[in-house]
This record gives structure tokens, sequence and C-alpha cells, in this order.
């Protein structure tokens, strides 16, 4: 199937685009290769003696063997989070399966890893952006020994996939194998789930009945079921190549997750500097695969938070793309999934359904992926349209399904869901943004109302709680972008403006902060940029202007007369109360080096990112 004249259009323009940066960051990972494709060869024996004292004396016979390759581990372990809490068994498992495999593998560090499901509405939301570009340092920390000839990186949510990436990418030149550790098991369906959260915002259910609708809900080892920012991780490693074909969405503590961890240690083997399939990770992610990782959010409704890590990702491959690029693919992206919050099924639902390896077959088949790419098993994004199972104990991989087991869940692209991916670019007068309509019903999704402005969430909240805010609105809610407060999700607010909704009225959120993978229903023009504390023009924004949201023509203005508008002055807020507590105040160097959310909110300042 030839491509879309779209997707060669988009794609030429990124090239273009990036030629410089790309060809820089090339010229970078080169180098490093050059300079001794086995890393611990540049070092001296004192060096090596240091690396290796603690380990058997099997594996130190490997390592005194430069012919043989050495693995890292980078892991975002910890027992608190269920997410993370199944990557506790796998440094054995990957281990014992690089010595079967003639290789070594050594644990080289872990990287952080905080939950937004935790933190969500409470201070410590205002760290959880910038622990991407912390995982980052921390990856470079671990891989700064030079004992290692390909990596493999175990991690899973929000921020941590995107800051493992963004750390692999500064060592393009050692091969890399993402490892996911897959959902947990369907809890109770997405609807009770959201229902009992309603009632408690109404004040009609106590938190005894919230704790145990949750408790159902998120009830066991590995990823939350919904198809937010995590599992759109797992989505992204999955199509850009990163991960075994069909890793993704396979449960925790089962026989064949335990057979996908153990092969990827064999996979990273083989891919190493020692190997003839030597495949450094900043040569295979290209310009294609990022439009590839766009691609396959819009096709399956992914999270917005995309919106700025896939930016984050690219530039740290020396690709520039920007939120045009995501719109105009967005027209001609067809949406194949409906999953929670953009449906009623979970990922299991959808895996069981077909899962990635259908989705990737159907975009390949229209002519919306770049096929001839670089991925750990191989060139060609056709090694994905495939899935794994153990015959007899053996993993071997088979064609995904012909057909979907369940198209309220998974569609052809002949027959999708919509037309088009669901994310659209928003611009006007206050500023640039995106919208995510595919859980947008249409009679939703163009709202002209008065505004509401508050300068923190909880003064909403308490305004509905009040019950002022029983009326046609659009809310509009600033200093809330990486520069003022770290940028945290502000879906907290979901509930009560659902509720608003679901009574009536018209609401829209307007806001230079986040919301999650997990919002939807209302129309939420976010990751408003510039941000007001940048000067941008939702800081003009004044209580009673009529503002129109319009997510059919992408229009975000404030109707006020042209003059008066130029006229206006930026309000200031008092952020004090930002600066410290929860760690915050060792997170400044963050907020004051970020950029704008379109260019990633990178914290990152060195000209190579630039």
């Amino acid at each position: 199937m030839a491509l879309h004249p779209t997707l060669s259009a988009v794609t030429d323009r990124i090239v273009a685009r990036s030629r410089a940066r790309r060809d820089a960051y090339l010229a970078r990972v080169r180098a490093a290769a050059q300079q001794g494709r086995v890393e611990r060869a540049q070092l001296s024996c004192t060096n090596l003696a240091h690396a290796f004292a603690a380990m058997p004396d099997t594996v130190k016979i490997h390592l005194k063997q430069e012919h043989r390759p050495n693995l890292a581990i980078v892991s975002s372990y910890n027992d608190m989070l269920s997410a993370h809490q199944p990557l506790a068994v796998f440094p054995a498992w990957l281990k014992e399966a690089a010595l079967s495999a003639g290789a070594t593998a050594q644990f080289a560090g872990g990287v952080p890893a905080m939950c937004d499901g935790v933190t969500q509405g409470q201070p410590g939301m205002e760290l959880s952006l910038f622990s991407r570009d912390v995982i980052a340092m921390s990856t470079a920390v671990a891989l700064s020994h030079q004992m290692f000839d390909a990596a493999l990186y175990l991690g899973v949510c929000d921020k941590i996939v995107p800051g493992l990436m963004i750390g692999a990418l500064s060592f393009g030149h050692l091969p890399a194998v993402f490892v996911p550790a897959g959902p947990m098991t369907t809890g109770i369906a997405n609807d009770d789930k959201a229902k009992v959260r309603q009632l408690y915002a109404e004040g009609k259910v106590g938190r005894d009945a919230l704790l145990e609708s949750e408790c159902q809900s998120y009830h066991g080892p590995g990823t939350c079921t919904f198809y937010g920012t995590a599992n759109s991780n797992q989505m992204l490693m999955e199509i850009m190549g990163l991960h075994l074909p069909g890793a993704a969405f396979v449960n925790p503590n089962t026989p064949l997750r335990e057979a996908l961890t153990r092969a990827a240690a064999v996979q990273g083997a083989k891919i190493a500097a020692q190997g003839a399939e030597f495949t450094p990770v900043g040569e295979m992610i290209d310009e294609k695969s990022i439009v590839n990782a766009i691609v396959g959010l819009l096709a399956t409704g992914g999270s917005t938070n995309h919106t700025m890590h896939i930016v984050a990702i690219a530039r740290a491959a020396g690709v520039d793309v920007n939120w045009d690029d995501f719109d105009e693919l967005s027209a001609v992206i067809p949406l194949l999934v409906r999953a929670y919050p953009n449906g009623k099924a979970d990922v299991n639902h959808f895996h069981a359904a077909g899962g990635m390896g259908f989705v990737i077959r159907e975009l390949l088949s229209a002519g919306l992926l770049h096929e001839d790419v670089g991925t750990v098993v191989g060139r060609g994004l056709a090694h994905y349209t495939r899935e794994p199972w153990l015959d007899g104990g053996e993993l071997k991989w088979r064609d995904a399904p012909a057909l979907s087991g369940d198209d309220s869940v998974l569609r052809p692209a002949s027959n999708p869901f919509s037309a088009d991916g669901g994310l659209k670019l928003m611009a006007g007068n206050i500023g640039r943004a995106v919208i995510k309509v595919s859980a947008v019903k249409p009679e939703h999704r163009v709202v002209e109302a008065p505004a509401v402005v508050f300068h923190d969430q909880n003064d909403m909240l308490a305004a509905f709680k009040r019950g002022e805010l029983e009326k046609d609105f659009v809310a509009v809610i600033r200093f809330q972008g990486p520069r003022a407060n770290g940028m945290p999700e502000l879906h907290k607010l979901t509930p009560a403006l659902t509720i608003l909704q679901e009574r009536g009225f018209k609401v829209a959120l307007v806001t230079d902060g986040r919301m999650s993978g997990a919002s939807g229903k209302v129309p939420a023009a976010i990751h408003v940029s510039p941000e007001a504390l940048s000067g941008g023009a939702i800081g003009k924004v004044r209580d009673g202007d009529l503002i129109r949201v319009d997510a059919h023509t992408g229009e975000l203005s404030a109707l006020v007369n042209a003059a008066e508008w130029a006229a206006r002055e930026q309000v200031q807020a008092d952020l004090s109360h930002n600066d410290y507590g929860m760690g915050r105040e060792l997170f400044a160097v963050f907020r004051h080096g970020a950029d704008e959310a379109e260019a990633g909110a990178m914290s990152f300042r060195h000209p190579a990112w630039n």
C-alpha cells in the first residue's frame, strides 16, 4: 500500500526542518561508537576491577572477555506502585537469560517512579512533569560507567518511559530494548468507578464508599487498566519498535510475561555492539519512527500528555516536531480503538480483541504508517503485526487476528470509530493549545460562554461546592504551566465539570496546565502556550469575557474588541506557595529553565536540545 500523501508530506517537512539538528545528533552518536564499540575496552584495569568486584566469578570471567556483550539494566522498580512492583523479579530473569545467550547483565541503576494517580490534586503533583527530566539524568548516571554494550530499560508509567527514552537517546550509540511489566487484571467497570466519583463530588456518598470503589478498580500488580498515559507509553514503545512484538499488554505474573522478559535480554545481546545485528538506538529512532509514534497516539485515542512527551523524545533524537504536525496527521488518521476514557473497555479488553498487532497491521495496510523503520527485532514494522504465545512453554509469534474480537473496542481502518484521530490544535488570541475530542460528544464540542477565572484548581472546586458554578461558563485556570508550578495535571476537576455538563450547562476548560490521559467528556483546551507566567495571552482573560472553544474549527478565542485586548495588561499572580514544601524547592531550577509545552516542556538548556 502506498503511503498516504499527508503522512508523506508531514514526514518530509519534519525531515527538512530537522536536518541540521539530526545531522549533528547522528555525528555525536557515531563519534561515541567509534571511540570503541566495546565500552569497557576504554577503561583501565583499575576501572574494570571496580566495576565488577562484586560480581560472581562466573560473570567476571565473561566481563574480562571483551567479545561478550554486557547489558545494562536500568529500572524504575519500587514496591509502592502497582505498575512497577512486578519489576522486582525482572533483573534476576534478565541476568540468567543474558548468560544463556553468552552475555552478561548488570543492574546499572535505578530511576525514580512517581504516580500521578497517588499525587493527583496534591502538592507532589507539581514534581511530576519534571520527574521525567530527573529520570533522563538518572539514566545518564547509570550508563556513565562505560561498562555496557546495550541497555534494557524497565519502566511503565507516565513520565518514566519518556524519561528513560530521553536518557537512552543521550546514549544513542547503545542499543536499547524496553521491557514492560503489563497491566493489572480487570477490576470493576470504568463507568461504575466514574459514577461513584461523581456521587462523592456531589456529597451523596462518603469516603468509605469511594475508597471501596477505588480499591476494586486498582486492586493488584500492574498498570492501571484505563487507556491513560501509562498504557499510551506502552503503545508507543511497541509502535516505535522498542519492545519485543506484542509485549505491551501481557499481564504481570504470567508465564508469557516471564518468557517475554527473558527474551528481551537475549535480543539485547543479539543487537549489542559485538553482534552482527548491532542496532544503536540513536540510529534506529528517526523521523519516521517519531511520525509512527504520533500516528499510534491518534489511532488509539491516547493521552494528551504525549503532545509534550513525543516532542521531547524527538528533540532528544535531533528531530523537530510541533503541534501542527499532530494536527495535520490527526485529520487523516482514523480512530481504531475505543478504550476508557474514550469507551467502556479497558486495555485488557483491547488486547484480547486483537491489540497492537491488529492496529499496526491495519494502519500499515492503509498506508498510514512507515513500514521501513528500524526495530529491536530487525528492519521493518511488519514484525509488529504478530503476537506472542507459548507453544508447550516455548515462546513463539503468530499473526495477529485477522478480525477484531469485539468491534465495540477495536475496528479495522475500513470501518473506524471516526475518520480522524480526535486530537486538534486550538489557536486564537488566547494562544495555542491542544484538545482531545475523541471522548467528547459532538453536542459538547463547541462552547461559547463567559469566563470564570481561577489561579488554583482548589479555588474552582470550592466555588463548585458553594453552588456558584450552576451556569454556562468556561473555567480558565492559569498559572499552571511548566514555569509557574511544574504543570500539574488537573484531573481532580473532571468529576465537578462532568456533573455540571450532565446537568445541562455548557462548560469547558481552558488552562496552561495539563489534564491526564483519563480526561475526556468535557471539552478542555489544555497546555495553552505561551503560559501565563511567560506572558501568554491567557493572562489577559478577565471574569465575564466571552470565550469561544470550538473543537470543530480549532478556535480558542476571547471575544473581546481587538484594541481593548491589545491594551490589556497581563495579570500577575502570587506563586510563592509553589516554591516550597513536598520537595518543590529542589525543583526550582527545572521551573526556571522550562520550555513551553509545545517544545516539550523540557528543562534542558544545552544547545544540543535546542
